[in-house]
């Protein structure tokens, strides 16, 4: 049943107080559609792919990769993607060229251009052809990620509710830990959670009980709904 004054569009979530079941409602107003997000990596490099695909498929994404930027009409004739992360430099087709053909054959999909390369000439280009972030590399993890959460909301789009509000929990206990200078290892001793569970936390890899949140948010000195900022 719903809770007097909830959001009637709110979407349950699921959580565990000390062992039982508690709902988290979430209000519609707090999130996009709901879908399965695809995003397809396209860069010559492989070791790039994979690193990025790692990233992204650990913070809840469905991802693709081509290391050969010919095949990205194919790609997109064959699967519905969201948002496309594209390199510059490739030796077949720029990834400006590369853009111009996504935005050709889908308007809607959101591009991301990554470069180690940049230039004012391919700033502007990546502005005339649609792109939503432009991104120089080498590319931190941290920076990848915001990239591909900005990019979604302007298309009224979200994770899954669950994976979102697991991934933006685990986010701003990273962030506010980051921001203390503490390690893991320090958290774990100040909450007596193991480093192991912080990390899958942080990850979005693991819920939290609402008894571990309280703890981190203590070792953190912040309120406990302060963790739910960003939901």
């Amino acid at each position: 049943m719903t809770p007097e004054g909830a959001d009637v569009g709110g979407c349950p979530t699921e959580l565990t107080v000390d062992g039982r079941a508690a709902t988290l409602y979430i209000p519609a107003s707090k999130r996009g559609t709901p879908v399965d997000i695809r995003t397809l990596i396209v860069d010559d490099d492989q070791d790039s792919c994979d690193f990025i695909e790692r990233i992204l498929k650990n913070e809840g994404y469905r991802v693709g990769s081509l290391t050969d930027p010919r095949k990205v009409e194919d790609e997109l004739r064959k699967n519905d993607v969201h948002l496309a992360i594209v390199d510059l430099k490739m030796p077949d087709l720029s990834g400006l060229d590369v853009a111009q053909i996504i935005k050709k054959y889908d308007s809607d999909c959101s591009v991301i251009l990554m470069t180690g390369y940049a230039t004012l000439d391919s700033a502007v280009g990546a502005l005339r052809y649609g792109v939503v972030d432009y991104l120089k590399k080498p590319v931190r993890e941290d920076e990848r990620v915001g990239g591909v959460t900005r990019a979604l909301p302007a298309k009224g789009l979200s994770l899954l509710p669950e994976k979102e509000l697991h991934r933006n929990i685990g986010s701003s206990i990273r962030d506010l830990r980051k921001k203390r200078a503490l390690t893991l290892k320090q958290l774990a001793k100040r909450t007596g959670l193991s480093v192991s569970l912080l990390s899958q936390i942080e990850r979005a890899e693991s819920s939290a009980s609402v008894t571990s949140l309280y703890k981190i948010a203590h070792a953190l000195k912040i309120r406990l709904p302060e963790l739910f900022a960003r939901v």
